[in-house]
């Protein structure tokens, strides 16, 4: 048997280090090629790394939790193959592999070339997995648990086949999060003492264990650091300016209770976010400014106008804001879209969200009515000129033809770039998808 060296690969991003997150091996383990043996997380999302050999693991070199740069060895695995010079993959010095397997003819591409991973081989499909408690769920579904502080024995399975669902964690979660909100919280009791005045500086340091538990460090890695350091480059290079309005969206969600009544989509989940995001890409159109961006050149500052919409969704999972986007979105009937959302939000929230689905939006649409906000001030998502925000839509008391009315309102609000758009500009686009909200019959135009 000839060990093998697993290098941590470049998986596509141009990204120089990655944390380990979870092993799915361990040492003895028999994998095949394309087999998972670890997810990582990068700056961007988690990738789930398949085994270029096929043997038994050896030595798994790091730990769980730890960052480590491109190019670390991180695990070995010996093969079949006939004695011979150690053989490594994974990424060279120079940013190339530095040879091919050589285990049962397999062919990876893609490690170390910046490209994406491929392989001759199919994945094996992905099947739930029985704890020794008899709980059965998938991988991800473990995994998501874990972030959200859920002990899967807890939750009741609705799977057909008895196995615990992603909805499942959840409404479980949900359900949590809502008896932590009624209940009363606990403090921690401090203790006071008296200290001589005459007593050495480190007199209570004895006491720093006890009071360990009053405050709790959380590194800033992985997508929460890449997320601030963009926030920070926004926020402090592109000058901001807001605006919003309140809207009378009651045929918004007549129309959503239509849509929700049609066959054509009885299998997809549709909610005021498709109606809105129709509206971004209708009144798009009718401004184009606010889908450009401010770019600084050699030659200077030039403004780029995209005449396509790459329509980013704002979406806050376990391990940090994602913003994944749908590509061409300015082409997608109502239907295509509808299912774009729900592929994107579903992939975003079980952090399988690629580099390539955050990379290229034009502009960005964050949903903080969900969180039960009226309004907000987001940030610009750097490379973009503009993101609108969607507030809670509640009813509320609503002047109709002289009358106080019932009505079903929301805030539209918007953050702008303003040396791309200037303000007749932006509120012109804001006012257009109030517009949308208040009468989606526009949309026939």
């Amino acid at each position: 048997m000839s060990p093998q060296t697993f290098l941590l690969p470049d998986v596509g991003e141009g990204l120089t280090e990655a944390e380990i997150v979870t092993w799915r091996v361990a040492p003895g383990d028999d994998v095949a090629v394309n087999d998972v043996l670890v997810e990582i997380e990068t700056a961007k999302s988690l990738v789930e790394l398949p085994s270029p050999f096929a043997g038994t693991v050896g030595e798994i070199l790091v730990s769980e939790g730890t960052t480590v740069d491109v190019g670390t060895p991180i695990i070995t695995i010996a093969t079949g193959a006939a004695s011979g010079p150690d053989v490594t993959v994974g990424q060279s010095e120079h940013g190339e592999p530095e040879s091919e397997p050589a285990s049962e003819g397999s062919v990876l591409v893609g490690y170390g070339t910046g490209g994406p991973v491929a392989s001759r081989r199919r994945k094996p499909a992905e099947r739930p997995v029985a704890a020794s408690i008899g709980v059965v769920a998938k991988p991800p579904i473990r995994k998501l648990a874990r972030d959200l502080g859920v002990d899967l024995a807890d939750v009741t399975p609705s799977g057909t086949a008895g196995e615990v669902t992603r909805d499942d964690v959840l409404r479980h979660a949900s359900q949590a999060s809502v008896f932590r909100n009624i209940a009363t919280p606990e403090w921690p009791t401090v203790r006071e003492e008296r200290i001589p005045v005459d007593a050495a500086p480190g007199a209570a340091a004895s006491d720093s264990a006890d009071d360990a538990h009053r405050v709790e460090t959380i590194p800033v890695k992985g997508v929460r650091k890449a997320t601030a350091t963009a926030m920070v480059g926004s926020a402090y290079s592109a000058p901001h300016v807001s605006v919003w309005t309140d809207v009378d969206a009651t045929r918004t969600m007549e129309l959503v209770k239509r849509l929700k009544a049609s066959p054509d989509f009885a299998d997809i989940k549709v909610s005021p976010l498709l109606i809105m995001a129709r509206a971004v890409i209708w009144a798009v159109r009718r401004t184009p400014m606010v889908n450009a961006a401010w770019v600084d050149g050699e030659a200077g500052a030039e403004i780029r106008v995209r005449h396509y919409v790459n329509l980013g969704i704002a979406a806050a999972t376990p391990r940090g804001l994602l913003v994944p986007n749908i590509k061409d979105a300015q082409n997608m009937s109502m239907r295509e879209l509808a299912r774009a959302l729900e592929k994107l939000t579903l992939t975003a929230r079980d952090g399988k969200a690629t580099p390539a689905d955050q990379q290229g939006g034009t502009i960005t649409i964050t949903n903080i009515g969900v969180f039960g906000m009226d309004a907000g001030t987001p940030i610009i998502n750097p490379g973009e000129a503009g993101i609108v925000a969607m507030g809670t839509i509640r009813q509320k008391p609503w002047v109709v033809d002289g009358e106080v009315r019932p009505r079903y309102v929301t805030t539209v609000a918007g953050s702008f770039d303003h040396r791309v758009v200037d303000g007749d500009g932006m509120s012109r686009f804001i006012a257009d998808v109030a517009s949308i909200l208040e009468e989606p019959a526009l949309l026939l135009d």
